[in-house]
């Protein structure tokens, strides 16, 4: 079946893109579109050639599923395709809506004329997959729309719409409605009056700011690039479309996409790209689940983590229940959002209309009874199975049937907090991260008897309030925190062994970390932990071994809540000022347990640290509480402020090696003492054996 439709309209052919969703660039439809271009060269019925998709994409460009296989290299490739359109006798029109992006724009500018709509979404977002364009758009949008802009859109890879590019060279007329029609009275116009066939590529580029525009490009993109290669390489590439040759400056173009293809930074934006899309994916929840209507939400505290909640669904138009027990809380949390409202009217990102539209969509309260008609209740209230207990078997009277109860816990049994209401079907864990209205991950934890459509309803509302969705099953800590356990065990150890909180933190930062795990642990709150901890020890009735960790809790070092942690804190102030106070209970933690400190690598920290979150990781596949290790990836990425360019956890162990990792691993088992999870995972030894990744 072929991926285009090619039907004639009066003297002129249209060839239809038709490969859903986005007329993807894959290898049929490149075929296809040759295929069509050669029927309408062959037609005498046709004098004129219309190229269009549809009304939601012309074409979203390249099939990132492709990237990697031999597909991607199969002829005709995209440029194949475009120097096709581009030499053809007959004059080419691209009629554009919708989406018309990467390599969907460049197939446009090969077209002699192009009519677009309005709207129609323009961009060249290969940088944000750590590539540059391929098919000459570094080439061409430069002699279509000057180089400022060219540089502006390749070097962001942001979209445009089509009416900001009137008039440049990009497009010969810009509408409202439909572009067909206008493009094939165009077409007949160019047959009747025999205008001359434009091609981009003909342009002479000249802008006597050029090379000084260019060097501030350079100094801007070189500023904010970070670890990535493309920006700049992107920068380069726009400069040849002043200083080459048209011929020249695409191969040299070529030559630096195929070299960008090859780096870990590409790979690991692509494998980003391509996580979230498979995460919407869950296993044994058909796509066409019927959904649960939202239309009010209910949220249970009205602190940091409550209120930034809350603050996600205001910013979707849903209105919200706030709910807390004292209305002095009440009172603070509702001040807390506007005020966090207003902060962003300050920065220009909303009106003043529109934080008061927000702030009305809230009705605090309380008591329960508000909640009788909400379609979805999240509690964010203390983290003690008693405490939801008590707040779950309250919802279970007030609210409707069919309401979804969800509970916000970070580690604590959905299962067993369903068996506190008489619909456990109704009942899963929504695992926001904080700050809520900033973090874009949400776990969704499914617990046993959670039903079909509830979760897939909740999948649904996530991509609403604009999170990246992960499916977690049932265990302590889920995904992230239970990784993030041994992660930080991993940390605890180095200390005990040697290092400073500042040398691992430093360590990991310089990996590319947003924030070390004792920066992190005095962020969160360092008695958050030490309470799992010892509810962890209580429930498996052993006695609690002390670590470091409790030490400064017994001393009510808690963090930055209470001035000090890990670190010291001045009034007013979050930077981290390493404490002598620390360095002596470390000290005397190592005296009294007949530990002598050694000497550590900063590249020792990185391997105990993250290959302890990769072990962890594969027993959590194993187990089946994340479908996929890209699943993983994507909680470590929008949850933990692990590095994009490295990609997750798993993905990073694919690019050092399995074997090797299981090597590492091996070593750190085989200390004196050393804990029984440093042991490799079974699934994560088969890999390796196996020469397979896990992704």
């Amino acid at each position: 079946m072929s991926s285009t439709r090619y039907d004639v309209r009066g003297r002129t052919a249209v060839i239809t893109l038709d490969s859903p969703p986005v007329n993807g660039l894959g290898a049929a439809l490149r075929t296809d579109i040759v295929a069509a271009l050669d029927r309408a060269l062959a037609d005498a019925d046709a004098q004129a050639i219309v190229i269009t998709g549809n009304d939601k994409a012309f074409s979203g460009g390249a099939d990132v599923k492709e990237f990697g296989t031999p597909n991607a290299a199969r002829e005709p490739r995209l440029p194949v395709v475009i120097a096709a359109i581009e030499s053809s006798p007959k004059p080419v029109v691209a009629a554009i809506s919708g989406v018309c992006m990467g390599g969907g724009l460049e197939l446009a500018m090969g077209a002699h004329y192009r009519v677009a709509r309005a709207d129609a979404q323009i961009a060249l977002p290969e940088v944000k997959l750590g590539l540059l364009p391929g098919a000459g758009g570094t080439q061409r949008l430069p002699r279509a729309v000057g180089l400022e802009t060219a540089l502006n859109m390749i070097t962001s890879g942001a979209t445009v719409p089509a009416a900001r590019l009137k008039g440049a060279a990009l497009f010969d007329e810009v509408v409202e409605g439909d572009p067909v029609p206008v493009a094939i009275a165009l077409a007949e116009k160019i047959v009747a009056d025999k205008l001359s066939l434009k091609r981009l590529r003909d342009i002479k580029l000249k802008d006597p700011q050029g090379e000084p525009l260019l060097q501030f490009a350079r100094n801007t993109v070189g500023a904010v690039a970070g670890p990535y290669p493309a920006p700049l390489k992107c920068v380069e590439a726009v400069g040849w479309a002043l200083t080459k040759p048209f011929d020249e400056g695409s191969r040299l173009e070529r030559e630096a996409f195929v070299s960008l293809m090859a780096t870990p930074e590409a790979r690991a934006l692509r494998h980003v790209f391509t996580a979230e899309r498979a995460a919407r994916k869950i296993p044994g929840l058909p796509d066409d689940t019927p959904l649960r209507a939202i239309r009010k939400v209910g949220v249970i505290g009205a602190g940091t983590m409550g209120g930034g909640i809350t603050m996600n669904f205001l910013n979707a138009g849903i209105p919200v229940v706030l709910l807390e027990m004292k209305q002095e809380a009440l009172d603070k949390g509702l001040a807390t959002i506007r005020r966090n409202y207003e902060n962003s009217a300050k920065k220009g990102k909303l009106t003043t209309e529109q934080v008061e539209q927000r702030m009305a969509l809230i009705t605090p309260s309380l008591d329960y009874a508000p909640f009788t008609d909400v379609d979805l209740v999240i509690e964010a209230v203390f983290e003690n199975m008693d405490v939801k207990e008590q707040v779950f078997r309250q919802l279970d009277e007030v609210c409707k049937p069919g309401a979804i109860l969800a509970s916000n816990t970070s580690y604590l049994n959905i299962d067993r907090i369903a068996t506190f209401t008489k619909r456990p079907a109704d009942v899963l864990g929504l695992h926001f991260f904080s700050p809520a209205n900033v973090m874009r991950l949400l776990e969704i934890v499914r617990g046993a008897k959670t039903a079909p459509d509830v979760l897939a309803t909740c999948v649904d509302l996530a991509k609403k309030i604009k999170k990246v969705a992960v499916v977690a099953g049932v265990c302590d800590g889920f995904i992230g925190n239970r990784m993030i356990a041994r992660y930080g065990a991993a940390a605890q150890g180095l200390i005990n062994a040697g290092a400073l909180p500042q040398q691992v933190d430093g360590a990991l930062q310089k990996f590319g970390l947003a924030m070390g795990p004792f920066r992190m642990g005095d962020l969160a709150g360092l008695d958050i932990g030490w309470a799992t901890r010892k509810r962890k020890t209580a429930e498996a009735g052993v006695t609690m071994k002390p670590i470091v960790a409790d030490k400064l809790c017994e001393a009510g070092r808690f963090g930055q809540k209470t001035g000090a942690g890990w670190y010291r804190y001045e009034a007013g102030k979050r930077d981290p000022i390493p404490d002598p106070v620390t360095e002596q209970m470390i000290a005397e933690y190592r005296a009294a347990n007949g530990i002598t400190p050694r000497q550590i690598s900063d590249e020792e920290i990185v391997e105990r640290c993250i290959y302890a979150l990769v072990n962890e990781g594969a027993r959590i596949l194993e187990e089946g509480i994340a479908a996929r290790a890209s699943d993983i990836d994507l909680v470590y990425l929008n949850g933990y402020g692990f590095p994009a360019h490295r990609g997750g956890p798993m993905l990073y162990a694919d690019i050092v090696g399995l074997p090797n990792v299981v090597r590492s691993l091996r070593r750190f088992a085989a200390e004196p003492g050393a804990d029984p999870s440093w042991q490799p995972a079974p699934l994560l030894l088969q890999l390796a054996e196996a020469g397979k990744t896990f992704n």
